[in-house]
């Protein structure tokens, strides 16, 4: 384990974060503090990094829109469960934005729907007609396209 390391640090919160998806919620929020302190390690130590800053947008998103009967079952199982707001998520994008201007389209797409969150409509629109415009390069590029639509 080499703790200087920023992509090691990304990587394990990555690789953590995907056993939660797969063992499903009630792992995701056992390991959702070790993930978030493990991104917050490889932006301390990379700070150029857009992919990492990004990831822990999606971090604070994901816990900003937890439905409330994930935060009741969450809340159950752990003294004090994640929590986060669509306010800090949109601040790791716009910095994942200004460390690699369009890095990548889901960036992008998330900013989108964050300012959607916020009832920001204008920026909204802003941000998803630069998502629908990313030439799509990859195949999440056109899910990413796809999903704007929707």
């Amino acid at each position: 384990k080499n703790e200087s390391s920023f992509a090691a640090h990304k990587w394990y919160a990555i690789c953590l974060s995907d056993v939660g998806d797969y063992e499903g919620i009630k792992a995701k929020i056992a390991n959702a503090y070790i993930i978030k302190e493990h991104f917050e390690k490889a932006i301390e130590l990379n700070p150029k990094d857009a992919t990492s800053i990004h990831l822990m947008g999606i971090w604070c998103y994901t816990f900003a829109e937890m439905p409330w009967y994930q935060r009741r079952i969450a809340k159950m199982l752990f003294a004090t469960p994640p929590t986060s707001t669509y306010e800090k998520a949109l601040s790791y994008f716009h910095r994942a934005e200004q460390v690699d201007p369009n890095f990548y389209s889901k960036n992008l797409l998330l900013l989108g729907k964050t300012y959607l969150k916020l009832h920001n409509k204008k920026l909204a629109a802003f941000w998803l007609m630069k998502a629908k415009d990313y030439p799509a390069h990859t195949e999440e590029d056109k899910q990413v396209k796809r999903s704007r639509r929707s």
